[in-house]
């Protein structure tokens, strides 16, 4: 139940996060804007990002501990295992969450408190006064390693959610026998849809569609 609660808070995160992010085909101004935006609320922005630090940890936290409870329901492995509906995704999910983390993690020093390449302190704001994160991603993902790393840590959020986001409603008791595949199918969907989503933006930076909006 733990583990469901705090996966549907972070699947509502991603989609808002991802949304958010697209407004860089938009223009500078759009996704400076919402920066912007996110800046004014202040202590509030940090009180929600401890919120969403949180969930991450305790649905960690909780989803190891399953993990060592079924391990510890049968201490001797199988001699010959066959896997008729446990997917990949389903059974690495504790080791696709711990990378999913250290990518977060990556990624909160990288854009957010901007503190792996040193270009995002030259640049100047905006004509709005805003700080220009358009070009700060731009620049960033010009990086061919800093956008494979991306890719895979999204890949890795891909395969998690596409068991996760349907799951969940196993472990809330919503699903039953006809609505089991069809939960199933749409959350393999959703998660490739938000991979897809999300990878479009280092995709279309490294193909030059995508320009910094100030040179350095």
């Amino acid at each position: 139940m733990i583990v469901a609660v705090t996966g549907i808070m972070l699947i509502l995160f991603v989609i808002g996060h991802l949304l958010g992010n697209l407004q860089i085909f938009i223009g500078p101004d759009w996704i400076n804007g919402y920066s912007q935006h996110l800046r004014d609320l202040g202590p509030l922005l940090w009180a929600i990002r401890l919120f969403l630090l949180a969930a991450v940890i305790i649905h960690i936290y909780v989803t190891i501990q399953l993990a060592i409870e079924n391990r510890h329901a049968r201490p001797e492995p199988y001699q010959d295992r066959q896997y008729v509906k446990a997917t990949f995704a389903s059974r690495h999910m504790v080791v696709s969450g711990l990378v999913v983390l250290a990518f977060i993690a990556y990624h909160l020093a990288h854009f957010t408190f901007r503190k792996t390449d040193a270009r995002f302190a030259l640049l100047q704001p905006d004509r709005l006064g805003h700080y220009d994160v358009y070009s700060m991603m731009v620049y960033g993902f010009q990086n061919y390693l800093v956008s494979g790393f991306y890719v895979l840590g999204l890949f890795l959020l891909t395969l998690h959610l596409s068991h996760g986001s349907s799951s969940f409603f196993q472990s809330l008791g919503l699903n039953d026998k006809k609505l089991t595949p069809r939960l199933a199918l749409g959350g393999q969907i959703f998660a490739w849809l938000v991979f897809i989503g999300y990878t479009s933006i280092p995709v279309a930076v490294l193909l030059g569609l995508v320009k910094p909006a100030q040179q350095l």
